[in-house]
């Protein structure tokens, strides 16, 4: 690795990065115990968090081994028979094994795994609801935007916080995490606005609708269980979709 890459880091417990670091700084972090080998890294290889004990280069690096002095105890030989009895392991044995599919695992499941499997599913359902929040910002006035007609766009100013939301979505669809702020903020900005606007149209459908799905936003960037992440983002979407139904149909 180059020791002028950039590395972004954080523990399986918290939702913030910290970077970024070079290599240099990585080391030292972990001389003083701040980085470990259960420490969460983001691979660009893979854009995704993995832990540094997994990267062989990296674990090598940040955690030289002693080398110590010891007898090797020996080894029983196995015998022709048993090997002919023993089936080969595949790859996908191995792949099944460390997801929890076998008989032997199934009670072995990688808690890391499935927090990036909820941090995935979440992050795909945030997307799909900020590109519904868009929709019901932008549709309205898709003849103005259309034909550029930028007099009639500017008389309808929620199609601006459309396009930023759809431009969000698609940040987020291309991994950036570390906009999971904004998001946050967007979810907020968004239940006081729209709350104000539904409230003075006595809309309170929409609000409930607009409570679950801001809601529903917010709490996809700070939890990472599977089954919370799974309600909220039902809520979120769900709630998104509705708000723009009510937008779309008045």
């Amino acid at each position: 690795m180059a020791t002028t890459q950039e590395f972004y880091i954080r523990e399986a417990s918290e939702n913030e990065a910290r970077g970024p670091y070079n290599l240099e700084q990585l080391v030292s972090l972990a001389e003083t115990g701040q980085v470990t080998i259960e420490t969460l890294w983001y691979d660009p290889a893979i854009e995704d968090w993995s832990l540094i004990g997994n990267n062989d280069t990296l674990k090598g690096t940040l955690f030289p081994e002693k080398r110590k002095l010891r007898i090797k105890a020996r080894e029983p030989i196995a015998t022709n028979r048993h090997l002919e009895t023993q089936a080969p392991i595949t790859v996908e044995d191995m792949l099944a094994g460390a997801e929890g599919r076998t008989a032997d695992t199934k009670d072995k499941v990688d808690p890391l795994h499935m927090q990036l499997q909820a941090a995935r599913l979440g992050m795909w359902a945030a997307v799909v609801a900020l590109a519904l929040c868009a929709a019901g910002e932008m549709l309205p006035v898709a003849d103005a935007i259309a034909a550029l007609d930028l007099g009639k766009i500017i008389e309808q100013p929620l199609a601006f916080l459309g396009a930023a939301d759809l431009l969000l979505a698609v940040m987020l669809g291309l991994g950036v995490a570390t906009l999971y702020p904004v998001v946050r903020f967007r979810a907020a900005l968004g239940f006081g606005l729209f709350g104000f606007i539904f409230f003075t149209q006595g809309a309170n459908l929409a609000i409930l609708e607009l409570a679950a799905g801001c809601g529903g936003l917010f709490l996809l960037t700070l939890w990472v269980d599977m089954v919370p992440v799974i309600v909220v983002s039902l809520l979120a979407v769900l709630g998104m979709a509705g708000v723009a139904y009510t937008q779309i149909s008045t």
